[in-house]
């Protein structure tokens, strides 16, 4: 499955092994290691398979000028990669890199297509059993997919309609508006 970790060797001499090493031991979600390594692993591809120990801001520079420049990636996407390499450079090798001055993309961000209300309920209704149940929850309380696949009968409330949601895109909770059937709230 996706979101099972890649088993590491029990002492990492990899590279790659002690950088995801190094992400699970600071609670990291797993998706964030996934995202961090591929982003890295492209980092010393572009530079054709330099150890990131030999390169530093002259490099980042041109790679994140190279995915602006010629990759054209949205904004978000440059702004994850210099996440990436940052947290490489900074927390799992200790080195500063300086002032960056890179190219920053120009693509703008593009607002998602989303489902009229009408639309939405016609895919519910066209969903059965578990699936539908959980699709609702989704629909209706804002829920990840992540989210939804590890909610837990405790984390309902049946008094207030409402839903706690543990453990949440940067390891925090938080608490669902009331809850409706079919999407739809108060």
């Amino acid at each position: 499955m996706d979101d099972i970790p890649v088993p590491l060797p029990s002492t990492p001499t990899r590279f790659m092994d002690r950088f995801r090493a190094f992400i699970r031991a600071r609670h990291l979600a797993y998706r964030t290691e996934k995202t961090y390594c591929n982003w890295v692993r492209e980092f010393i591809r572009f530079h054709d398979k330099r150890h990131p120990e030999s390169m530093g801001a002259e490099e980042v520079n041109a790679w994140l000028s190279h995915l602006a420049n010629n990759r054209n990636v949205a904004v978000n996407t440059q702004k994850t990669a210099l996440n990436a390499v940052v947290f490489m450079y900074h927390q799992f090798l200790g080195r500063e890199l300086g002032n960056l001055q890179f190219t920053n993309t120009n693509r703008g961000r593009k607002l998602p297509t989303v489902f009229s209300h009408d639309e939405a309920m016609s895919v519910l209704s066209n969903i059965q059993g578990t699936n539908r149940l959980v699709a609702s929850l989704m629909y209706g309380s804002g829920l990840r997919v992540m989210e939804a696949a590890r909610l837990r009968v405790q984390d309902v409330d049946f008094s207030e309609p409402c839903l706690f949601i543990r453990e949440t895109k940067g390891d925090k909770w938080r608490r669902t508006t009331h809850i409706h059937p079919c999407g739809r709230h108060p």
